[in-house]
């Protein structure tokens, strides 16, 4: 079987049970978590777009967007090379090299490697630990992943502008405790913050992720989409995170997120803008994202 000559004897192979998705992550060392699969539900890029995914660690992010877009040609930048190689053999496992490419490389890099304003799309799941902060003991990929150890936000930022086109769409999850820093920073470097959405671990807590979706160049209009909950309070999985893990969410998603613009912004309008593919309830001229 493929998957027994490019599986390594310190990996396991794990099905994302997604349309035949399957992934190698190590035994015992970093795995994707849930905030992967959330943010890449969150994503929405558009037929033939070219969407780069900084810091990819297992690929998974790239996997999961390739699913959701069939046409869209997806670029996951990873410096750590035993993880980069790895998440290259998952995309060969699952037959998507023409589709998705892993490059070894510090994503600060990226600008000159793939190109200043190349991308339409980027899409970033960066540490969440500030530069600073404590940081517990525990594997160098651990540290790498959870941590600013490498790289700081300010940074992750300024690559992600660098890359994007005009119009084009950054993709971040973040904790929200960091959102004000988040923010001014995307604002910083042109990028309009212009979707959020809150996940709660159950309803009765605080948030403990944010999605954020900026556009590079857009004019201000945020919309705050309806709160995501993972769990009841019983602890059973909610509908819509189930939905998620099947890859049944994004076929449901398009007409679904049409209804949420319209009641956040209190139309019913069905018209959507050539541009952005939202409800026409703006000015034209406030029509770019």
């Amino acid at each position: 079987m493929a998957s027994d000559t490019l599986r390594r004897s310190e990996e396991r192979l794990d099905d994302l049970q997604n349309h035949g998705l399957k992934i190698f992550q190590k035994k015992d060392g970093f795995r994707f978590g849930m905030d992967a699969v959330l943010l890449a539900h969150f994503c929405r890029p558009r037929p033939r777009d070219r969407v780069a995914d900084l810091g990819t660690g297992t690929g998974i992010l790239p996997l999961l967007i390739s699913r959701m877009e069939p046409t869209a040609h997806l670029i996951g930048i990873e410096w750590q090379r035993p993880m980069a190689e790895m998440a290259e053999r998952s995309v060969r496992l699952n037959s998507l090299q023409e589709r998705i490419t892993i490059l070894c490389d510090d994503y600060r890099n990226a600008p000159l490697v793939l190109g200043e304003a190349s991308m339409q799309g980027v899409v970033c799941n960066p540490p969440y630990g500030k530069r600073g902060g404590a940081i517990p003991s525990d594997t160098q990929e651990h540290r790498l992943a959870r941590h600013e150890t490498a790289c700081a936000l300010s940074e992750t930022i300024a690559a992600c502008a660098a890359l994007l086109c005009c119009l084009g769409r950054l993709w971040m999850a973040f904790p929200p405790e960091r959102a004000l820093e988040l923010l001014d920073g995307l604002r910083a470097h042109r990028l309009e913050p212009k979707r959020i959405r809150m996940v709660y671990a159950k309803a009765s807590k605080a948030p403990y992720l944010m999605l954020v979706e900026a556009v590079k160049h857009a004019k201000p209009a945020l919309l705050w989409l309806p709160p995501l909950i993972v769990y009841h309070e019983d602890g059973t999985e909610t509908r819509e995170l189930v939905d998620l893990y099947a890859g049944r969410a994004h076929a449901q998603g398009l007409a679904a997120h049409r209804r949420q613009v319209r009641q956040a912004k209190g139309t019913d309008s069905g018209r959507v803008t050539a541009e952005t593919g939202e409800p026409d309830t703006v000015p034209s001229t406030e029509r770019d994202g």
